[in-house]
């Protein structure tokens, strides 16, 4: 089973924590899906990832496109992503599955701590992943800088 990172957001913003994630991300030489739930949202994701500063292009394309497959970062919220993704990052309450976490070198799950109904649906997946045997990882920036709060699974 592959890792499962869940990133508890409380101080920065979704596109903010996704630019950093998704920069990291391609430094490995990774191709990532980033699935949402709602197509508006997936398009305000894009519309962000294109204005950040120019020193930090993020490479990417919403679903949708002929050149999906091309993709190094591909907004989708479909289940199956055509650029054949190493990484995931589930945002807004994407379901992930057990099954899928084999798939991947890496999952990272992205919730709003404000967000009642995203902090549930976080709890659920932790609960359910670990269960089934992932590496899963809790990660807080509560103290201002990133630190990993809880291990399970594995």
């Amino acid at each position: 089973m592959g890792d499962v990172l869940f990133y508890h957001l409380t101080r920065s913003g979704l596109p903010a924590a996704l630019g950093m994630l998704l920069e990291k991300s391609l430094a490995r030489g990774w191709r990532v899906a980033v699935r949402g739930t709602d197509r508006a949202r997936l398009d305000q994701l894009d519309q962000a990832l294109w204005l950040g500063p120019e020193e930090r292009f993020l490479p990417h394309g919403l679903a949708g496109g002929v050149h999906d497959a091309r993709q190094p970062v591909l907004l989708t919220d479909a289940v199956e992503a055509p650029n054949a993704p190493d990484c995931l990052m589930a945002v807004d309450g994407a379901a992930v599955a057990p099954e899928e976490v084999a798939r991947f070198a890496r999952i990272c799950i992205l919730f709003d701590g404000a967000d009642g109904a995203q902090l549930a649906h976080a709890r659920g997946q932790w609960k359910a992943l670990s269960d089934a045997g992932a590496d899963a990882q809790y990660w807080s920036e509560e103290s201002g800088r990133w630190e990993m709060k809880a291990r399970a699974g594995g």
